[in-house]
């Protein structure tokens, strides 16, 4: 087992908001406020915003990094539609978000949602993604497609956001940054990055450490990571990245009851405080991407990716209280495009295969208020998966143009019970899944200021190895569960207003069969058991708007309306109970009906900036039953910077101020958690500042 190092240390709109850059870069730019021509390339065929047949997203650099605290994803998605996130505060639970409630149900890590990292995915073949590993300070953009999306990655993907790294850029450069603000928190990195005549490259190294708000919070995490992308001649390339994270300490406050929370927000649940509650990590990851052509029009591309993962985790219980698991995911895949005509009109499509492999040895020992006690658990899990896909995008018209798309995946999950101690003797089990994903989509370009879009897609979910686990907790292979299937019907507009405004209204409605349900078990705290739950509905509207009325000022606006319910579910049928309980006509928990971002920045003349932003989540219910109810709250946040050149180095001294309001709210909610700790109430008024120092070679 892994040695544990517990110690104590230390938006968006259809278009995505452009700040102004650095006086060097504006002159190569258009007017500041004329609004630059998206484009979007996690859709696998690469095309313009406007010409997309999905609500897409895209994040640029400056909201990404631009004076922000660098702490969670949620501090730059926050302004994307149908975008819901939690928990920015509690790195043992990881990041929860959910796309259009597609991973709302996540007690830990990422489900339902795809994420990518370079189009090497951070999403495992059992469909549990993580972002622990992202180094917010090295990336450059983010894609987000909002609604089922199985039809270009198969497996939970509910929804797909897709981060690019940096590259270099032409000029060699080193940057340095580092920051400090409230409740311990302490964050430097260092950049190196350039260009040769063969290979663009960018090396990235931080160190983040927080003390947390409350008690048992403790979060250290330093992460290496590289992009090299190697001009092969002929129009070849080789792109190659590798990242490696140690996160020797996040601990695990947990939840509060609704009397504890709002009396002694800052204090952490007994049981949390008694077993250390918490995780530890190592991974190291690369990843290649091979680009050639393959004749006149086409080109070919593969990847390949390797993962290797320790990860310790003290649970709040004593009984099998610690989980030693290493992990093993390999994959690749390969795809041709064609860039060409079909019966003299325009037309693209693209046809791939994926491979992806995941290997987990999992033990459980006792946890003995902290310190490891008998092995108790055992089993190896085997998770397979391949996908075969096809896409074709053809212009009818100059007006009109049409997309389908059809994937086909199987995925196959084994578990090797090696532990025959306990009452139910060999648990092994084995089950494989296939499913067939559509796709199609139409975009009209109802003039040259107006674009109108519908889509069906559809996507398929499987439960991830942890969610196999019996009901009652102590491992083994749930048998009963079955993948949740989901089919998605939308229609949007996306318009201009002359050249400095853009909006996007998308309306749909999802049909989810067999969804996933998790549950935390009485007698054991941090421990799920999972159903599938009937049938559930999902109708919503995301609207978003983007305006730079002058080249000095930007201002953007997203609301999100959802309408989540269970339109048949009897939860925890069992044989003493057949009927169960009928939460048919229930609001699914941790999905609020209305979400409101409005964000507004200035740039001086004199190279400082201003940026304020509020986010409104409406009141949400914690469980199925919809007896527990989680207030609303407004959150505000307010950046300063200002920017300096002196010859070739580059000073930007920036501050922030998170919570400006000092709003008194829930972070993350425990989602059916057990002993009604439902709340994890998130920090006040909270400040930071730091700098960051760019130097050019030239």
């Amino acid at each position: 087992m892994r040695r544990f190092r517990w110690h104590h240390g230390l938006i968006c709109c259809a278009a995505a908001p452009l700040l102004l850059g650095a006086a060097a870069q504006a002159q190569t730019q258009p007017p500041a406020n004329t609004l630059e021509e998206i484009i979007v390339t996690a859709t696998m065929i690469e095309r313009t915003l406007k010409w997309t047949p999905a609500s897409v997203s895209v994040i640029t650099e400056d909201d990404i990094q631009l004076a922000r605290q660098q702490l969670a994803l949620d501090e730059a998605l926050s302004r994307v539609p149908g975008l819901f996130m939690q928990n920015r505060y509690n790195f043992a639970q990881d990041l929860r978000l959910s796309i259009r409630g597609f991973g709302a149900r996540g007690q830990f890590g990422i489900r339902g949602v795809k994420v990518l990292v370079d189009g090497i995915p951070e999403t495992l073949p059992d469909g549990l993604g993580s972002v622990d590993s992202i180094d917010l300070g090295a990336t450059s953009q983010i894609e987000v497609i909002r609604g089922p999306s199985s039809a270009l990655y198969g497996n939970a993907s509910g929804g797909v956001i897709s981060l690019t790294s940096e590259g270099g850029g032409a000029e060699p450069y080193a940057q340095v940054r580092v920051a400090a603000g409230g409740y311990g928190f302490e964050k430097s990195q260092v950049k190196v990055g350039g260009a040769t005549d063969r290979v663009d490259y960018l090396v990235s190294l931080s160190d983040q450490e927080l003390e947390g708000y409350r008690a048992q919070s403790n979060y250290e995490n330093r992460l290496l990571t590289g992009r090299f992308d190697v001009d092969l001649g002929g129009d070849r390339s080789l792109l190659t990245v590798v990242s490696f994270t140690d996160q020797p300490v996040s601990d695990d406050p947990g939840g509060l009851t609704a009397a504890v929370a709002p009396v002694n927000p800052r204090s952490a649940a007994p049981f949390n405080l008694r077993f250390d509650a918490g995780e530890a990590l190592e991974q190291t990851r690369v990843g290649f991407v091979y680009t050639t052509p393959a004749g006149e029009r086409g080109t070919i591309t593969a990847r390949n990716y390797y993962a290797w993962r320790d990860f310790g985790i003290r649970l709040p219980t004593q009984s099998q209280g610690i989980v030693d698991l290493g992990r093993r995911f390999v994959g690749g895949g390969v795809s041709y495009s064609y860039d060409g005509f079909w019966l003299d009109r325009p037309n693209r499509f693209i046809a791939g295969v994926d491979f992806d492999d995941q290997d987990d040895e999992r033990r459980r020992y006792d946890n003995l208020n902290g310190v490891q006690g008998p092995l108790g658990f055992d089993q190896e899990e085997h998770v397979t998966s391949r996908g075969l896909f096809i896409q074709n995008e053809l212009s009818v018209s100059e007006r009109v143009q049409l997309s389908l798309g059809v994937r086909f995946d199987e995925v196959e999950f084994e578990v090797t019970d090696r532990w025959f101690a306990n009452a139910t003797g060999d648990d092994s089990g084995s089950k494989k899944f296939t499913d067939t994903s559509p796709m199609v989509g139409l975009v009209v370009g109802i003039s040259d200021a107006l674009n109108f879009y519908t889509t069906y897609s559809s996507a398929f979910e499987t439960p991830t190895t942890t969610e196999f686990s019996l009901p009652g907790g102590g491992g083994g292979f749930n048998q009963a569960l079955e993948p949740q299937l989901a089919s998605n019907f939308e229609v949007g507009l996306r318009g201009a207003l002359g050249a400095s405004q853009r909006y996007e209204v998308a309306v749909f409605t999802i049909d989810v069969e067999d969804e996933l349900i998790g549950r935390e078990i009485q007698t054991s705290p941090g421990r799920f058991s999972f159903e599938n739950a009937g049938e559930t509905s999902r109708e919503g509207v995301e609207f978003s708007w983007i305006a730079n009325p002058t080249d000095r000022i930007q201002a953007t606006v997203s609301y999100t309306y959802s309408d989540f319910k269970y339109t048949r579910f009897l939860e925890n049928v069992t044989i003493a109970n057949p009927g169960g309980a009928d939460r048919s006509g229930n609001v699914i928990p941790g999905t609020p009906e209305d979400i409101l971002f409005a964000e507004f920045v200035y740039r001086a003349p004199r190279g400082w900036y201003v940026a304020s932003d509020a986010l409104y989540i409406d009141a949400q219910f914690g469980d199925s039953a919809n007896l527990v109810s989680v207030a609303d709250y407004t959150l505000t946040n307010l950046r300063f910077g200002y920017d300096a050149q002196l010859g070739g180095l580059r000073l930007s001294p920036f501050v922030g101020i998170n919570n400006v309001g000092d709003e008194t709210y829930t972070a993350n909610v425990r989602i059916n958690a057990t002993a009604n700790r439902y709340f994890e109430p998130g920090p006040g008024r909270t400040g930071y500042a730091g700098i960051t120092l760019d130097w050019k070679f030239r």
